[in-house]
């Protein structure tokens, strides 16, 4: 049976993913059924963020696997970690690029409410929540703080998004890579609404 284009852009996705193609996902089978122009648009977004130019590849698939599991996506969470072990993660990276993602929906959540809140009475209390992962992160210090970025951006935490970028150059990183960094969390975030 020949299939058509947009049929062989669902399978090259899933290929790309290591995710198996007679596996049913409601969503992407509808834009493939629909002959949506969409899917090509997707695959390449997703080739092109995790190629890009400041990130390595095992660093794109961290961050894409810490942007899946924020967004509760165990079909990604599963994809994105077998393709950062392929490109040289070890265990402890990618359950940390995990748990970065738990932390800062923690912290993302407190400190958007602070933000929002508007009263002084909130800033004053301690937040009482253990961030020891930040202190001394089995990820480089200078990654570590991108994830948190990249998620803080995910989940429109103003404040953090400052803190973070302010930190990430602080420790040498640039805008470009930082800019590269958002990319992966933007086009996996999407990619979650359609694979899952």
């Amino acid at each position: 049976m020949l299939l058509s284009a947009t049929q062989e852009t669902k399978t090259d996705l899933l290929k790309d993913l290591g995710l198996n193609e007679e596996q049913p996902f409601y969503s992407l089978d509808k834009l493939a059924d629909a002959d949506s122009r969409y899917l090509r648009d997707l695959r390449v977004n997703l080739k092109t963020a995790i190629a890009g130019e400041t990130l390595s590849p095992k660093e794109a698939y961290l961050l894409a696997l810490a942007a899946a599991a924020n967004e509760e996506n165990v079909t990604l969470i599963s994809a994105f970690e077998e393709k950062a072990k392929e490109n040289g993660a070890t265990e402890a990276e990618t359950a940390e690029a995990i748990a970065c993602a738990s932390l800062l929906a923690t912290n993302n959540i407190l400190y958007r409410f602070r933000h929002f809140a508007h009263k002084d009475i909130y800033e004053q209390l301690p937040a009482r929540v253990k961030m020891n992962i930040m202190g001394n992160p089995v990820l480089s210090k200078e990654f570590f703080e991108l994830v948190s970025l990249a998620v803080s951006a995910i989940n429109g935490c103003e404040r953090c998004v400052a803190a973070h970028e302010a930190s990430v150059l602080k420790l040498g990183a640039t805008e470009q890579r930082i800019f590269d960094a958002i990319r992966v969390a933007a086009v996996v975030t999407g990619l979650s609404k359609i694979v899952n």
